[in-house]
């Protein structure tokens, strides 16, 4: 019941002895995840205690690997050596890179996006909060106590609105929550997540939160209407966004109509998405739509 990320997954941290890596760590362990090793050349062969549980520190992602084979790896390093992190993580194999580092520059992000696909790595984000599959493991920095198990996939630009949905829907519960992030350049994208929910058998409905700028809501939409059969169900942030100004993250950037929260949600409702004006409305459209395929599967 998840996509990309599930308890057997075997986690490692680079950058776990920074501040932010430390922290997140400690969060990621308390949540389930099965953090096996930081990566940090200049600290390899220390162990880092968090709480009751030791953890190595290896001095390359491929040493981690090698020592707990590990399959996905959590990037927390400053936005300089992100590339090269990255760049590392898919030479050593790595299944998944989650990148949560902020304020890497795009060409960087072009960059190792490209090198890690030759490398058959998927990397999530730059500039993300990752992915958790409630109650068996998290990749970032989602709460991991703000919602339960649960049918519902969620694949989000917007780490914030992210988490309000999750919370909102804690009733029901979530597979897999996908946080890609909102720069102009990501590695998952929204078509990958669908994909992976609509073949996902305990995902019921999915849940896709996207924002102002580029195209890639209307992308989703095209492949709603030709490959996803499970009901899905959008928000769009940025309806009051002033034009041709950048809000919030990096992608989020309007010229014209190309960008609009408007045209945004008329592609997907022209693909059959119903799409909230708020993130509440939202919840209660997931809630109406569960609610009318459940009274259908009765019959």
């Amino acid at each position: 019941m998840a996509i990309f990320l599930t308890k057997e997954s075997k986690v490692l941290v680079q950058g776990m002895t920074g501040g932010e890596g430390m922290k997140h760590t400690r969060r990621m362990l308390a949540a389930g995840t099965d953090v096996v090793g930081g990566v940090n050349p200049r600290k390899a062969g220390r162990t880092v205690d968090f709480d009751d549980r030791a953890v190595p520190v290896f001095g390359s992602v491929r040493e981690g690997m090698a020592a707990t084979g590990a399959d996905v790896t959590v990037v927390f390093v400053p936005p300089a050596f992100a590339k090269a992190a990255v760049t590392e993580a898919a030479d050593a194999g790595i299944g998944l890179a989650v990148v949560i580092t902020e304020g890497i520059p795009v060409y960087d992000s072009v960059a190792f996006h490209a090198y890690a696909a030759t490398k058959g790595t998927r990397v999530i984000g730059p500039n993300c909060p990752g992915l958790i599959t409630p109650g068996q493991s998290n990749a970032g920095i989602i709460p991991a106590d703000i919602t339960k198990p649960g049918r519902i996939g969620l694949v989000s630009k917007s780490g914030t609105l992210t988490y309000q949905l999750m919370y909102e829907l804690r009733d029901i519960g979530f597979s897999t929550c996908v946080g890609i992030g909102g720069d102009p350049v990501v590695g998952t994208t929204h078509i990958d997540c669908l994909a992976a929910f609509q073949d996902d058998p305990d995902t019921e409905l999915v849940v896709l939160i996207g924002e102002i700028g580029g195209d890639a809501e209307e992308r989703a939409a095209a492949y709603v209407r030709d490959h996803v059969t499970k009901p899905v169900v959008a928000y769009i942030a940025g309806f009051t966004a002033p034009e041709g100004r950048t809000m919030g993250h990096a992608g989020a950037i309007v010229s014209g109509s190309s960008g609009t929260a408007q045209a945004k949600k008329e592609a997907l409702e022209a693909s059959g998405v119903r799409v909230g004006g708020t993130p509440t409305e939202t919840a209660r459209l997931v809630l109406t739509r569960l609610e009318s395929e459940r009274v259908a599967a009765q019959g």
